[in-house]
């Protein structure tokens, strides 16, 4: 019995720091966010206390939140559907064990520890109007007379002389200076980032494979496509998973490298601009921590139904 205590108190000292660790930066952050959702609250002055007012005020969508969801929706269905099968696609062609796989590795994973804004920084000199690089490689590429630049200017004007204010018509395509083209300008730099933290993912897992298994279908006949998709994917559902709710609640919360990159907001708005206008320039906490809020549960929320997705298919 008394080895038993000695060995519990152990573990409970070693699990202490972990512990305080995911209190101090998890359970603590929610409990003080929620707490400030009920208030009406500038960050400086008194607390009052106004109930469900404020989660009112995000539902009743005045502060433009339903665009800013289907903003993040969009950028999860694209990372979903365009980034993680090219991360699979990669690992299981680096997983065969070409030559160079350790350097391949190496360059495609390079992006994920580049500071985004320094990557925001970089692709804005990408998307800049008339001089940057995508604007003078569309204006050289042409179809008779006609460059493909000149095609999207010309779409983009007239989109907008189809609003109830037109806008003046553009010379050159500003590609982070209006809804056309703002959210997929922002997701292609998203994409570049992260697709090589979920191709490591996943050629972990790919190699974790047994061998044995793989020389067994080949001696049976198989083609590497039928090997991948009949034993590495299946053997590496559980990776798979983890990776769509990655890159579900990733797109959820992304706000960095929107931040850096759309110099209006209001183009391409995701809940977490929405939440940062809320609280630092609208001085109002209160409705910035209901959208907070609202986050954590979205991104519980969709981490559990893709769980049950998977275990469905299981």
């Amino acid at each position: 019995m008394k080895k038993k205590i000695t060995n519990g108190i152990n573990v409970f000292l070693f699990l202490l720091p972990a512990l305080v660790l995911f209190l101090v930066i998890l359970i603590i952050p929610i409990g003080l966010s929620t707490y400030y959702s009920f208030q009406d609250w500038n960050g400086i002055g008194e607390m009052k206390f106004i109930g469900i007012e404020n989660y009112k005020t995000v539902f009743s969508d005045k502060i433009g939140l339903g665009p800013a969801i289907k903003n993040s929706i969009i950028l999860a269905a694209l990372s979903t559907f365009i980034q993680l099968p090219i991360s699979l696609g990669l690992a299981l062609l680096l997983g065969k064990g070409i030559k160079g796989e350790r350097v391949f590795l190496s360059v495609f994973f390079m992006p994920v520890l580049i500071s985004t804004v320094v990557i925001g920084q970089l692709w804005l000199k990408i998307y800049y109007p008339e001089q940057g690089m995508l604007s003078i490689l569309l204006s050289g590429i042409k179809f008779g007379s006609t460059s493909i630049e000149d095609l999207i200017v010309n779409w983009i004007n007239n989109m907008n002389a189809k609003l109830p204010i037109p806008k003046p018509p553009y010379t050159s395509v500003p590609w982070l200076g209006n809804t056309y083209t703002a959210l997929a300008c922002c997701f292609i730099p998203v994409l570049w980032q992260y697709v090589g933290y979920h191709m490591l993912l996943l050629y972990a897992g790919v190699k974790s494979v047994p061998p044995e298994l793989r020389e067994a279908a080949k001696i049976d006949g198989a083609s590497d496509g039928q090997i991948n998709r009949y034993i590495v994917i299946p053997s590496i559902k559980s990776i798979i998973k983890i990776c769509v709710i990655f890159a579900v609640t990733g797109s959820l919360k992304s706000f960095d490298l929107i931040y850096v990159l759309v110099a209006k907001p209001k183009v391409a708005d995701v809940p977490s601009t929405v939440m940062y206008t809320q609280m630092f320039k609208a001085n109002n906490y209160g409705t910035g921590s209901a959208i907070a809020v609202m986050l954590i549960v979205l991104c519980f929320a969709f981490a559990l139904i893709i769980g049950a997705i998977f275990r469905k298919e299981d």
